[in-house]
């Protein structure tokens, strides 16, 4: 993986996701599914420019979905949460 801005797709903002960084200075995004941690580690310091203390992945897998009689599923994705160093914060965040 080499560009950045493919890696983090987009950052996700829900309840759960606010708590972990009020509490715990945790961010959650939503990442490229090929992405490795070192990926995700180095595409944070560089969008950001913050420091990285760890990264957790998870697969999350599409649910089933129907539309009258036709049945699919959604897609799935990769989710990571970053923790930062203390005293690091991502502006970005922060309006929300």
């Amino acid at each position: 993986m080499k560009d950045s801005r493919k890696i983090i797709k987009m950052p996700l903002v829900s309840e759960k996701s606010t708590n972990l960084r009020a509490d715990q200075n945790k961010y959650v995004f939503r990442v490229d599914k090929k992405a490795n941690k070192m990926d995700i580690k180095k595409a944070v310091e560089e969008l950001f420019k913050v420091k990285v203390e760890d990264v957790t992945t998870m697969m999350m897998y599409g649910k089933p979905k129907r539309l009258g009689r036709f049945e699919g599923r959604r897609p799935d994705w990769k989710k990571a949460i970053v923790k930062l160093k203390k005293g690091e914060t991502i502006e970005l965040f922060e309006a929300v």
